[in-house]
């Protein structure tokens, strides 16, 4: 991947007549994990969809690689992969069908798909709906997107929501190997983070 950057500047943001942060900076770089902290409601996911452009700022900026990503929010969007904090799969569509919809736009081919199934353990649930599958399974199922999308900078917001230890082992695993790569990343979560590579905290 190429050396990319991430910053914010000067971030506002309020939820009704809340502040949720002020004036918050950071910076992120390639290689770079930055772990957002703070209780529930403190902020964390709407830093977060408000990077992804879900979410309007009452003031501050945020740049990719030097430029104002609200200059170009479609290009931008092509550099990141959302991951929330549901699933967002199609219940009446198996798990195959799903990340073809979800990655239509992107040149992907059957080997691609069945590499990162194999990955997360979930081969054999490829062909069922996933209104079938247990949450955990559901959770794999949406985080074989991230390995699908080929994008610098992974946005994932309680990555290890309903994962048994194996399942949160694997989560940190594949940040660690997309960090090896050059990629960035930005996470929430309650859980204690151990992955290899540059981890910043951001407290909120």
């Amino acid at each position: 991947m190429l050396t990319a950057k991430l910053t914010g500047e000067g971030l506002t943001l309020f939820r009704g007549d809340r502040c949720l942060f002020d004036g918050l900076s950071f910076a992120l770089e390639s290689g770079g994990l930055m772990l957002l902290e703070g209780a529930n409601g403190s902020g964390k996911t709407s830093l977060m969809r408000a990077l992804a452009g879900l979410l309007p700022l009452e003031d501050g900026v945020f740049r990719w690689n030097g430029e104002d990503v609200q200059r170009d929010r479609q290009t931008f969007r092509s550099h990141f992969a959302w991951l929330g904090h549901r699933s967002g799969l199609k219940s009446d569509l198996t798990p195959l069908e799903n990340l073809r919809f979800d990655v239509k736009l992107r040149a992907r081919n059957t080997t691609a798909f069945d590499a990162a199934f194999e990955r997360l353990g979930i081969t054999r649930l490829r062909s069922l709906p996933v209104r079938l599958l247990s949450a955990g399974q559901q959770r794999r199922v949406a985080l074989s997107r991230l390995l699908l999308a080929d994008v610098p900078l992974w946005l994932v917001d309680e990555p290890f929501t309903n994962l048994d230890r194996q399942g949160r082992e694997l989560v940190m695993e594949l940040v660690g190997e997309h960090l090896d790569r050059g990629g960035l990343c930005v996470m929430a979560a309650h859980q204690d983070v151990d992955v290899r590579g540059t981890v910043q905290r951001l407290s909120l």
